[in-house]
C-alpha cells in the first residue's frame, strides 16, 4: 500500500505549475489532497486534471487574509478529522530593483511569499501535532542567492529560509519543517509559455551542469520524499533543486 494512503494533504498554490504537480504526486499516492488558491477556475482544471480515482477538494481562500486562512485549516481538520501535511507553495515573482520598487509592490511581494506561509503554518501547527506531520515550504534558488532585478522577491524567499529553520526548532520533535528551492523549471508563472527551445531557457540551460532546465514533476518528487517516511529524521534541511547550478561559484569553464 501506499505510504500516502489515508493521509491528509493540503497544497497551496495549487492552480498550476509546480503546486498541480505537487497536488497530483501526492493524489496519485493515495493522499486526500486539499487544493487551495485565490481561482476557483484554476484549482477545478488541476482537481480535472488529477489520477483517476484521486481525492481532491477545491477550497478557494486569500492566504494573505489570515481569517480565512484560519477557517480553511478549521474546515480541513473538522471535515477530514486530521491533517498530515502542509506544502506552502503559493507566491508569484515580483521584479525590479529597490529604487523601482513601490511600497505597495513591496508589500504585496512579502504578502504573498513570506506572509502566507507564516499564516498557514500558525493555522495548521494544532491538527499537524496531532498527526505528527509535517510542513514542506517551497521556495527558491532566488532565496539562496541574489537575482538581478528582484529585490522584493529575493527578500522574501530569504526570509522563508530562516522562518523554516526556526519552526523546525521550534515544533520539533511533533512537526517536521523543511524547505525545497527550486531553480528555472518550466510551467510556472514565471515560466509560462516557454518551452525547451526558447533562447532564455536555453542560456539558463547552458549555465546548469545538469544541462537542462527543471520540469515541475521533478519539484514535485522531492517534495513528496520531505513528507514521505524516508525522510523521518530531516527537518530544518534547505534543498535546492537546480540541477547543480547552487555548486559553482560563478566563474565561467577555464579548465579543458
Amino acid at each position: 500500500m501506499s505510504t500516502e494512503a489515508g493521509r491528509v494533504v493540503v497544497v497551496t498554490g495549487a492552480g498550476s505549475g509546480i503546486g498541480a504537480a505537487i497536488a497530483h504526486r501526492f493524489a496519485a499516492e493515495g493522499a486526500t489532497v486539499v487544493l487551495v488558491g485565490r481561482t476557483r477556475e484554476k484549482l477545478e482544471r488541476t482537481a480535472a486534471e488529477a489520477p483517476d480515482g484521486a481525492g481532491v477538494l477545491v477550497r478557494t481562500v486569500d492566504l494573505t487574509v489570515p481569517d480565512q486562512v484560519d477557517a480553511l485549516f478549521a474546515d480541513v481538520a473538522g471535515e477530514l478529522g486530521r491533517l498530515d501535511v502542509l506544502v506552502n507553495n503559493a507566491g508569484a515573482p515580483a521584479f525590479g530593483a529597490v529604487d523601482a520598487v513601490t511600497p505597495e509592490a513591496w508589500r504585496a511581494a512579502m504578502a504573498l511569499n513570506l506572509d502566507a506561509v507564516f499564516h498557514a503554518s500558525r493555522a495548521a501547527l494544532g491538527p499537524l501535532r496531532a498527526a505528527r506531520g509535517c510542513i514542506v515550504n517551497v521556495g527558491s534558488t532566488g532565496g539562496l542567492g541574489g537575482d538581478y532585478g528582484m529585490a522584493a522577491y529575493n527578500t522574501a524567499k530569504g526570509a522563508v529560509v530562516n522562518l523554516t529553520r526556526a519552526m523546525a526548532l521550534d515544533h520539533a520533535p511533533e512537526v517536521r519543517v523543511n524547505a525545497v528551492h527550486p531553480g528555472f523549471t518550466l510551467g510556472t508563472g514565471i515560466t509560462a509559455g516557454l518551452t525547451a527551445e526558447s533562447p532564455v531557457v536555453e542560456a539558463f540551460a547552458e549555465r546548469i551542469p545538469l544541462g537542462r532546465v527543471a520540469l515541475p514533476e521533478e519539484i514535485a518528487s522531492v517534495v513528496a520524499f520531505l513528507a514521505g517516511p524516508d525522510a523521518r529524521y530531516v527537518t530544518g534541511a534547505q534543498l535546492p533543486v537546480d540541477g547543480g547550478l547552487g555548486a559553482s561559484n560563478g566563474q565561467p569553464r577555464i579548465a579543458p
